[in-house]
């Protein structure tokens, strides 16, 4: 990392941090709000048994669960800093309103107040932009809840505070990071801006802000720059927020807030699996159950998944069957700080149960688990071994890794055959260390019972091959070996059978898939891990592995994944996810 992009990296962050502090302490005497004009209704989502994990002072946020049982949480050392932003952004708010009874407000309101104590003056580190935005849709979301039973004293507190932070945001929102910081805050204060008293003037600035944003930060495709599916739902739904709030106020959003809307949830209806969760790739997860369908119904626009390439993913449904491929370049420059080198790899989903999966982001595990879930072999996809097809370097202030050195080029054709979608995909990502372009190829029969691959590394060209052959002169002739991952969900029940020539895997709905290979490989069932938002540790599970060596200029594998003969066409399958493995929000 460069020691002076990193000093002025630091210089800056700290001048952005003392700027936030004294426009913070400036808005107190600002322009103050007595009441709603309107209030939104409230549309988060949170969960009953988190709430109640949370009156009963179990605070798990971004990973990490601190006990605090009758204690405040602005006492707590914040374990990691996005703890500390989970606190300050009040998502938690939502799990407590869930359950909504007179326990539950009572810690909401001592918490709340307590905050206002504490840091209205600009102190802390919630006076952020996005982080305010966040924390002030849930305070209107649920004032009625907050207000609930208070003295007129403490109803001017929270309104005082609230104006406060409106008058910051409207300051700003300027210095928000493009993207969802940028949309959490603009959201905010149009949320502000429609429900105070006297506030009203922020609206149309904000609008139009927000109308700018989603020109600048959400493509064509519907996509965003990170290609986070995670943080696109978040982008949408903060989107469709703003937009039914104008609408409940008798305003329109602009057309390019509109259409943004529209591009977006055509995107998501692609990275949708048949259970309803999110495709996790480059730091996303799965978000929270019922989240995704939830943001789509509530936006009213009526799409369907594409057909092609949406924010860089393909999509093949037969049946009950899903797969989601990363079938692109990965971000590159600033979107590329939480990206992942899964370039071909697929996720596979059956009714509603993961089969196929990607291990998925480490970030709230470590360091050395985000480090190592950016890699490929923590991806369904080839790998060669010592080799990620994008590399990572430490160039930037904060020290976080970016991609580097990524595939240039990802070719795609997709095949309707009628009996079979198949989709043709390649990427250059080891061609300049190695000489070799990967070739993938997927089946999936239109019933959705068995999905057929093809994997391949060849040397294409004169030059490619003269690369390659350098390679093996480095290796003695003993080749370049590499490996075909398949990582499990850890709810799979997976056992080598058939002489160790096939695997068995057992859904808990009770349906049976078969793996099998064929070609110059070799097939074992290895331990893996399942990196997930909201859980303590990762998550034990199983990979298939296919190892071989390319001696040649083109090495190739074939394999499938189906359903066994005695598996019926639809199950019964009514079991319920935990709902405590979900994120925070």
């Amino acid at each position: 990392m460069n020691s002076e992009a990193a000093l002025n990296g630091g210089l800056a962050t700290r001048r952005t941090r003392l700027v936030n502090r004294v426009t913070a302490r400036m808005c107190r005497v600002s322009a103050r709000a007595t009441g709603f004009v309107s209030q939104p209704e409230p549309r988060t989502i949170g969960l009953f048994a988190r709430g109640r994990q949370l009156v009963a002072g179990n605070i798990l946020l971004a990973g990490h669960l601190v006990e605090a049982k009758g204690a405040q949480p602005w006492d707590i050392p914040a374990p990691h800093p996005q703890f500390a932003d989970a606190l300050h952004g009040f998502g938690w708010l939502d799990h407590l309103a869930a359950v909504g009874d007179r326990e539950a407000r009572v810690v909401a309101q001592a918490w709340v107040w307590e905050w206002i104590a504490r840091y209205s003056g600009g102190r802390g580190p919630g006076w952020t932009a996005d982080l305010t935005g966040r924390r002030v849709i849930r305070w209107i979301n649920h004032a009625l809840f907050l207000l609930s039973v208070q003295s007129p004293e403490n109803a001017d507190k929270f309104f005082r505070s609230l104006s406060q932070q409106t008058a910051f945001l409207a300051r700003r929102w300027q210095v928000s990071s493009p993207g969802l910081p940028r949309f959490e805050a603009l959201t905010g204060l149009i949320y502000a801006g429609l429900a105070l008293e006297g506030m009203e003037r922020h609206v149309a600035p904000a609008k139009a802000a927000l109308s700018r944003a989603c020109k600048e930060a959400i493509d064509a495709g519907g996509g965003i720059p990170t290609r986070n599916p995670e943080e696109l739902l978040e982008v949408f739904t903060l989107l469709t927020w703003a937009a039914q709030a104008l609408s409940e106020n008798g305003q329109m959003a602009a057309p390019d807030h509109i259409a943004a809307i529209e591009r977006i949830s055509v995107t998501l209806r692609t990275l949708r699996h048949a259970d309803g969760g999110l495709a996790r790739f480059h730091g996303g997860g799965r978000g929270m159950e019922g989240r995704l369908d939830h943001a789509l119904a509530a936006s009213g626009i009526r799409t369907v998944a594409a057909d092609g390439r949406a924010m860089g993913y393909a999509r093949l449904s037969g049946g009950r069957t899903t797969v989601v491929v990363d079938a692109s370049p990965p971000p590159v420059g600033e979107a590329s700080r939480f990206a992942h080198a899964s370039t071909l790899a697929f996720e596979l989903s059956s009714n509603r149960r993961p089969v196929v999966v990607n291990c998925g982001s480490g970030m709230p595990f470590g360091p050395d688990w985000e480090r190592a879930g950016r890699a490929s072999a923590s991806h369904s996809t080839l790998s060669i071994d010592g080799f990620s097809s994008a590399r990572m370097a430490s160039d930037d202030s904060t020290g976080r890794p970016r991609l580097t050195d990524g595939p240039h080029h990802v070719s795609f054709d997709r095949t309707d055959k009628g009996y079979a979608t198949v989709l043709l995909l390649s990427h250059d990502g080891y061609l300049a260390s190695h000489g070799l372009t990967h070739v993938r190829c997927l089946d999936l029969s239109t019933d959705g019972r068995a999905l057929m691959g093809e994997d391949s590394l060849s040397a294409l060209t004169p030059a490619d091959r003269k690369r390659f052959g350098a390679v093996l002169d480095r290796t003695r002739l003993s080749g370049v070996h590499f490996a075909v991952r398949f990582h499990l969900h850890p709810d799979v029940d997976a056992s080598l059978d058939m002489n160790d020539t096939a695997v068995s895997i057992a859904l808990r709905s009770g349906e049976i898939w078969v793996f099998r290979a064929e070609g110059a490989v070799r097939m074992t069932l290895e331990p893996s891990v399942y990196l997930e938002k909201g859980r303590l540790k990762p998550r034990p599970s199983q990979q298939i592995v296919l190892s071989g060596v390319a001696l040649d200029y083109t090495s190739h594998i074939t394999w499938t994944l189906a359903k066994a003969q005695d598996t019926p066409v639809a199950m019964r399958d009514i079991g319920r996810d935990d709902p405590l493995a979900m994120p925070d929000y």
